[in-house]
């Protein structure tokens, strides 16, 4: 009887099973074979080849983090650096400054000292000198007034001793209050 008469799979009957397994051993041997020669070394290859590349690029990676941890500390290094000379300069310009202002103010101190002392021997040389120019004034005044009154020239010399006369009759009674 042939197997489509006997309505089954052909796969599943007894009488193939030898052929199919003789093809389905030279079947998997020759991919055995051709995986192991060919396929899977160049396989283990490329994954070799990515291991190292990755290890590689994990080194380069590690050198370039502690390149860029010594740049860093350098860096804070070289800013502690500059903001100490900051300070220092800053120091050295105020104390300068300082200086400067303290030499001005010393300066301007004895000028307006100067400046005092000057006025106050001029103060001393009007309060000298004024009596004189007031008695002369008075004098002069005197002199007009007694001339436009009586119209004539009166002695200057007699006017001067009477306002004198006066003035210091005037001083006694307001130094005597």
């Amino acid at each position: 009887m042939k197997s489509a008469e006997k309505g089954g799979m052909p796969q599943l009957d007894p009488e193939f099973w030898v052929s199919q397994i003789f093809w389905l051993t030279i079947t998997f041997g020759t991919l055995f074979l051709v995986l192991s020669k060919f396929i899977l070394p160049r396989i283990s290859k490329n994954l070799e080849q990515r291991r190292l590349q990755i290890l590689e690029n994990i080194e380069t990676a590690e050198k370039q983090r502690e390149q860029s941890e010594k740049n860093l500390e350098e860096f804070d290094e070289i800013i502690l650096k500059s903001k100490n000379k900051a300070k220092e300069v800053m120091l050295a310009a105020r104390e300068k400054v300082v200086s400067e202002i303290t030499k001005k103010k010393m300066k301007l101190d004895e000028d307006l000292n100067l400046e005092i002392q000057n006025v106050e021997k001029e103060i001393v040389e009007s309060k000298l000198s004024s009596p004189k120019k007031i008695n002369s004034i008075a004098s002069n005044i005197t002199n007009e007034v007694i001339k436009r009154l009586i119209g004539t020239d009166v002695n200057e010399s007699s006017v001067s001793a009477l306002v004198e006369e006066e003035l210091k009759k005037l001083s006694r009674s307001t130094n005597g209050i």
